[in-house]
């Protein structure tokens, strides 16, 4: 139905993308054109609430900015600011029938430190836009309450358009200053968010491997030396018995375990069969040690970009960890496809289910992992089986 044809008073039913149009043709005094003077009136005790609040609040911690409260102080009044620019998004809708889209919320439980939260609380648009329309709004609350009460007594034959003209002004300024700006301003927020996964990712991967070094091939190479330095000492001492060629046989077993130890590391960091044969031989790989059976199928016509195919190998490679270790399944399967400008990865088992994103086997960290690069990770586990963990990554060629 076209705007002209609606009903009078059934703008607020209109679809988001047409509600920048001026509200139909209606009576002169229906249910909306009395909202409309509603709002209007309500305009003083709402702008004198804002400006109040931005001038104590948010004035007085830029004021203390010197100090080590001020920052704190300013960050807290733009949060408050937001929850006031909700006060009035929800005004304009009940009284005005102006639907704007929510702001996306600050991902302030999001991984990282005190003062990044800190900061993307300053800088938060949201925020700032909020302040500047209660900033604005007192003068103009003033001015709509006195014409409309005036109105209401002296110019009742024209009130009617005297409101609609006003509250479309108030429309446009909620359109302008309290709606999200565009999506790229809520695809900033998430990366701000994705950011701080990957930084903390890498960090955890870090000290991961430093610990294995210093736990596993680091040890073994300190008995390495140990031993043979003793070895040494007794022959230089002249004593090449049995216990000498007991110290080298123990060495030479300290090396290959020293060895295998590096290797497993250097498979955990970026395995070599990933980079010579791609995906599909690196998952047929690591479903081998897998110690229940898995089937692998890999339908893919090219490989992803390394970054992408790195990612899916570490998932997978996860994934079948948990299995072996949680599942108590006798049997399953990984299947890998490419769908349009997407990479689609599905885990399968038969076993006793119940897996979940915050079940402490590592979920969670693979959901944010994903996350960071535009992917998706859905559980689906019942409690009795079987579970099916469907990974959806971002297709990007190996040039790129």
């Amino acid at each position: 139905m076209d705007d002209e044809h609606l009903p009078p008073g059934d703008y607020e039913h209109l679809p988001l993308g047409h509600q920048d149009r001026l509200p139909p043709a209606r009576f002169a005094y229906d249910r909306h054109t009395w909202k409309e003077i509603a709002h209007l009136l309500a305009n003083l005790p709402a702008s004198l609430l804002g400006f109040t609040y931005v001038m104590t609040v948010l004035v007085t911690g830029a004021s203390l900015t010197i100090t080590v409260i001020g920052f704190p102080l300013l960050a807290a009044g733009l949060m408050g600011a937001r929850l006031l620019g909700k006060l009035e998004r929800g005004r304009a809708r009940a009284l005005l029938g102006v639907r704007v889209d929510e702001p996306s919320p600050l991902p302030l439980r999001s991984s990282g430190g005190l003062f990044a939260k800190l900061w993307m609380a300053l800088k938060d648009p949201v925020g700032w836009r909020t302040v500047l329309y209660d900033f604005m709004r007192l003068p103009w609350g003033i001015l709509t309450f006195t014409i409309t009460l005036t109105s209401l007594f002296v110019l009742w034959p024209v009130l009617p358009f005297i409101a609609r003209g006003l509250a479309n002004a108030d429309r446009a300024m909620v359109r302008g200053l309290l709606s999200p700006s565009d999506e790229l301003e809520r695809r900033i927020a998430e990366l701000e968010s994705d950011r701080g996964v990957v930084v903390d990712t890498a960090a955890a991967d870090l000290r991961r491997i430093e610990r294995d070094l210093h736990d596993g091939a680091q040890a073994r190479l300190v008995n390495l030396a140990m031993g043979l330095g003793l070895a040494k000492e007794k022959l230089l001492e002249g004593q090449a018995d049995d216990t000498v060629a007991l110290m080298v046989e123990e060495a030479h077993g300290e090396v290959k375990l020293a060895l295998q130890e590096l290797r497993d590391l250097a498979r955990g960091i970026h395995p070599a069969v990933l980079t010579d044969r791609g995906l599909d031989a690196a998952l047929s790989s690591v479903a081998s040690r897998c110690t229940v059976p898995v089937k692998v199928t890999a339908d893919l016509d090219a490989r992803p970009a390394a970054a992408i195919e790195g990612i899916a190998y570490f998932t997978v490679s996860e994934l079948l960890q948990n299995i072996s270790k949680h599942s108590g399944a006798r049997s399953a399967s990984v299947d890998v496809w490419r769908s349009e400008e997407r990479l689609l990865i599905q885990v399968w088992d038969d076993g006793r289910g119940g897996a979940r994103l915050d079940g402490g086997t590592g979920m969670r960290g693979l959901a944010d992992r994903l996350g960071a690069v535009d992917g998706l990770f859905v559980v689906d586990s019942p409690p009795g089986g079987p579970t099916t963990v469907t990974a959806e990554l971002p297709w990007r060629n190996r040039s790129e």
